[in-house]
């Protein structure tokens, strides 16, 4: 079975634009950044993609951060998507351990997380610019409120459950639900992102496992997955700043693995309340601009 539909890399591929307009977006988003700038890209993104190893939630601190710089949201979703990826594999690396048994469960956990990354990448390249700018507050807001619930939903879901997925255990095939599921998130993941890991520990808690260390490694290989697909759809569409995005990248590579050691060792209370701040506030300036 292919993991993905021909019609949906030719749809992604449909977004590809001439090299001139590329280098259109880039001269037109970058000309008045400095130096300092760059420094404040590169902490924003060490700081989403750590918090993206714990529960998701990053894009919260790296899309407010990019689009108060200048760029447009939709401009600053694809950049943000395509730089914190290397993230992504950066967390996925840091909790391979906690996958063992799991290699028949992530082949079907990959399928419907890419399709669903394309499909929600294609949506976002065919969202004309002023419509996303009227909707993004409101993606902003209900990513807060994700991140919000995810604490106690997961507690609500794991106490008095078998220790069904517990670290080194084999896991079966994932039910058809859960590839549904999936799916519905990867669209999101690929539309917008920000909260795609409290959806995935959600449903992964729904199912019946109760290891949260084995939770954020599926949940991390997931979202390596949707966003890896999205990020080559907008990578292909001339909408990324190659600027910001490598700035990004560097901050990434570092606060992704950086991000999920921790994870392991620490809980993080004052991190989450950061990020919950910071979207609220996010939120409203969103909204005023």
């Amino acid at each position: 079975m292919s993991p993905l539909p021909p019609a949906a890399f030719t749809t992604v591929l449909d977004a590809v634009v001439d090299t001139q307009q590329r280098k259109s977006i880039d001269t037109r988003y970058t000309a008045g950044l400095s130096i300092p700038s760059f420094i404040l890209i590169f902490i924003a993104a060490a700081i989403g993609s750590g918090v993206n190893s714990v529960a998701g939630g990053g894009t919260l601190v790296t899309f407010p951060a990019i689009v108060w710089l200048g760029l447009s949201p939709l401009v600053a979703n694809a950049t943000s998507t395509v730089a914190l990826w290397p993230g992504a594999v950066g967390s996925m690396w840091a909790y391979r351990g906690e996958l063992t048994g799991a290699r028949r469960w992530l082949t079907w956990f990959t399928i419907p997380s890419l399709a669903g990354g394309a499909f929600g990448a294609w949506l976002l390249l065919h969202t004309p610019a002023h419509r996303f700018d009227d909707i993004v507050p409101f993606l902003v807001l209900g990513a807060t409120v994700l991140f919000v619930v995810q604490r106690p939903l997961t507690r609500w879901l794991a106490p008095g459950r078998s220790e069904f997925g517990a670290e080194g255990q084999p896991l079966p095939r994932p039910a058809a639900w859960v590839l549904a599921a999936q799916f519905a998130v990867g669209v999101y993941g690929g539309y917008f992102g920000a909260g795609i890991g409290i959806l995935m520990l959600a449903t992964l808690g729904a199912m019946g496992l109760t290891g949260i260390h084995r939770m954020n490694g599926l949940k991390n290989w997931g979202a390596m997955c949707m966003n890896g697909i999205a990020a080559v759809a907008f990578a292909a569409s001339g909408l990324v700043v190659w600027p910001v995005a490598i700035a990004m990248t560097a901050g990434a590579l570092a606060g992704g693995y950086v991000g999920a050691r921790l994870a392991l060792r620490a809980g993080q209370t004052w991190v989450r309340r950061a990020v919950i701040l910071t979207g609220l506030i996010a939120f409203i300036w969103l909204l005023a601009r």
